[in-house]
């Protein structure tokens, strides 16, 4: 009896540790690849093809969609910066990242794994999509995803949609942005419903670039905002997905004395362009260049365009 019992022990253990895919092995591979086979299948992917880049290793499956620019004629290199967007979510669908105002990132393509992404994107970006201005879809192996313990974001436990289980296969949608002036003006057009109710003007900060704006609510001062003039306001900071970065003073609570020459150049040309006085509500959207470009501001992803309403409290020469 004794040894009965011995030996269904063994049998379950030996059974456990075979359920574990926690070894870059070929078994890991097999199961990843019919994780993603199976995935193809349900979605009807037809136009994936199997990566044979050093003799079929990665097990990565894409599709190019968009074809690189045309003055991108050298592919990207891992000691090169790159700036892309992307989606994802894992093939079981419990997890789903689509906002690509936030999972906007620049970067050394050679350092990606060191801000928590995956080496498999990496090698997608370097191996596949290769350049500037190019897009493409990536089916990412679990074992050059996260791996056996999956991802979890801080404090996420109890949170829908914030972790990706272990072993899970990743759909990525991937763009590589070559030019953010371009790119910018596409965002924007696409992200503001109501951009035709806005006035498009270019920057004399930096001629050759848009901003857009609108008065909400025309003033009632005598005093436009000029480069000299410092003022007081009530406002509110948004990224073009709608959250706020900045609402520190909004509703009653008034900022303090500011410069109008210190602000970014989108919002100092609105405000300085437009005869902008005391109780204006302007409503102002700015493209990455005229914004903070790829500086850090609070929460702000790099390179983001960005929406403001301000009411003019007070202005003083």
């Amino acid at each position: 009896m004794r040894q009965r019992i011995f030996t269904l022990l063994f049998i379950a253990a030996v059974a456990l540790v075979s359920c574990r895919k926690d070894h870059v092995d070929v078994d890991i591979k097999t199961y990843d690849q019919q994780q993603i086979e199976n995935y193809i299948n349900v979605h009807g992917l037809t136009a994936m093809k199997r990566d044979t880049t050093d003799g079929d290793t990665t097990g990565i499956y894409y599709q190019l969609l968009l074809p690189p620019s045309p003055t991108a004629t050298a592919p990207l290199e891992y000691s090169e910066q790159v700036s892309f967007v992307f989606t994802v979510r894992s093939v079981d669908g419990k997890y789903i990242s689509s906002d690509t105002i936030q999972n906007h990132y620049e970067e050394y393509l050679g350092h990606l794994s060191n801000i928590a992404l995956p080496k498999g994107l990496q090698l997608a970006i370097h191996n596949l999509l290769k350049y500037k201005g190019a897009s493409a879809r990536f089916l990412i192996p679990s074992h050059l995803g996260y791996g056996v313990n999956g991802y979890r974001t801080a404090g996420s436990s109890t949170v829908v949609n914030a972790n990706i289980a272990g072993n899970q296969c990743l759909d990525y949608y991937v763009h590589v942005i070559d030019d953010y002036k371009t790119y910018d003006q596409q965002l924007i057009a696409s992200r503001v419903s109501d951009l035709s109710t806005y006035t498009k003007k270019e920057s004399t900060t930096k001629p050759g670039y848009f901003y857009y704006y609108k008065i909400l609510e025309p003033g009632t001062g005598s005093t436009p905002l000029t480069d000299k003039s410092y003022y007081t306001s009530t406002y509110t900071g948004q990224l073009l997905n709608g959250s706020i970065f900045d609402g520190s003073y909004n509703g009653s609570n008034i900022s303090p004395v500011q410069a109008v020459s210190g602000l970014t150049a989108g919002v100092h040309d609105a405000f300085t362009q437009n005869r902008v006085v005391v109780g204006t509500k302007i409503a102002i959207i700015v493209p990455s260049d005229l914004g903070y470009g790829d500086g850090t501001a609070s929460s702000i992803p790099t390179n983001s365009c960005l929406r403001f309403t301000f009411v003019i409290v007070s202005v003083t020469q």
